[in-house]
């Protein structure tokens, strides 16, 4: 047996076959394959958990297991074993799907966009086909280019369907269910409940591609229109945020030295007055807490960017890393930038 069939077998038995009743492993594939994978990667998973476990023997022994045995019997420290390197695991593995789950929702949603993009192009060939002469199924086949990318090759597949004897509003409805897309359901919905009546397809069609043409030009107007929204929003994390917490950080500064210059005064006169100072704050710590409120406002701020742009929170995830990185190096700047304006003031 090879390798990679070894650790295929070893992926699949962490992905059940039934639970609770239903088909993991049927509906893992459905979900594969609306982001263009047509496989499940078992492979993946297994080397997913081999690598954890390699991580976590190293965080183990290197942080934990030292702190852990101190002071504690061998059945305390098995027990204590046993759960922390589960625990140490089980997160890494969950962090990990989760990223790749997040990753795989980006790849359906521009699969959907590029899906919805080409929709009118497409249906504009299969309209002249249909004009033409041909049947509604030799028009779709005839109106595939290379240049549709991800609609040729779903059209290609439903294609495919009829050509094997099935029919081809079913082929057509399963094709729109596929994605998470009411506008393709609803457009596909259309064309199959014309076939079914038996009417006049092509008139249907020239509808739908009018529509499709007016929602896209509204869709772009609207864009357009939220670019002052969008620039704001930016505006207020790369530069306004990262400003007020350095302001903030030498604000607080300012504020211990001239408390710790007034407690040694106070301490060193003659006449006790009964006034006491306390500054052991650590300006560290407020530090850190600018770094990470920083970027919580980053992945807040990218996600109503991208409801604003796109309507769609997915559309944001790829602002975070843009928007973290930027806000925290404009802090470090204008923290510099006041501290050579403020460092003597005290």
């Amino acid at each position: 047996m090879s390798q990679k069939s070894i650790l295929e077998e070893f992926g699949k038995a962490f992905v059940p076959e039934t639970l609770f009743n239903k088909d993991i492993r049927s509906d893992l594939r459905r979900y594969l394959s609306k982001a263009g994978i047509n496989a499940v990667p078992y492979s993946f998973f297994g080397i997913l958990f081999i690598l954890s476990a390699a991580l976590t023997y190293f965080i183990f022994v290197g942080f934990v297991y030292g702190p852990l045995i101190q002071g504690k019997g061998l059945f305390a420290v098995f027990i204590l074993s046993f759960l922390s390197w589960a625990l140490i695991q089980g997160l890494i593995i969950t962090l990990t799907i989760i990223g790749f789950y997040l990753n795989l929702n980006v790849k359906i949603f521009k699969r959907i966009s590029k899906i919805e993009d080409e929709l009118p192009d497409f249906l504009v060939l299969v309209s002249a086909n249909i004009k033409g002469g041909l049947s509604i199924e030799q028009s779709l086949w005839a109106a595939i280019r290379p240049e549709f990318g991800i609609l040729a090759q779903e059209m290609a597949l439903v294609s495919k369907k009829v050509m094997t004897g099935n029919d081809l509003g079913e082929a057509l409805m399963e094709f729109g269910n596929k994605y998470n897309s009411p506008n393709l359901r609803r457009n596909i919905q259309l064309i199959v409940g014309e076939l079914s009546s038996g009417g006049r397809i092509v008139d249907v069609i020239d509808k739908i591609i009018d529509n499709l043409k007016k929602t896209k030009s509204l869709k772009a107007e609207m864009a357009a229109a939220t670019v002052s929204y969008i620039i704001f929003i930016g505006s207020i994390v790369v530069v306004i945020s990262p400003a007020l917490f350095a302001l903030a950080y030498q604000l607080l500064t300012i504020i211990l030295g001239f408390t710790s210059s007034l407690a040694g005064s106070l301490s060193s006169a003659t006449l006790d007055i009964g006034l006491s100072f306390n500054s052991e704050i650590d300006t560290n710590v407020f530090r850190q807490f600018s770094v990470a409120a920083l970027s919580i406002i980053s992945i807040g701020a990218s996600m109503i960017i991208s409801i604003i742009e796109k309507g769609d929170i997915r559309n944001g995830l790829k602002y975070i890393p843009l928007f973290a990185f930027s806000s925290v190096f404009f802090y470090l700047i204008f923290m510099l930038i006041l501290n050579a304006l403020f460092g003597n003031v005290v």
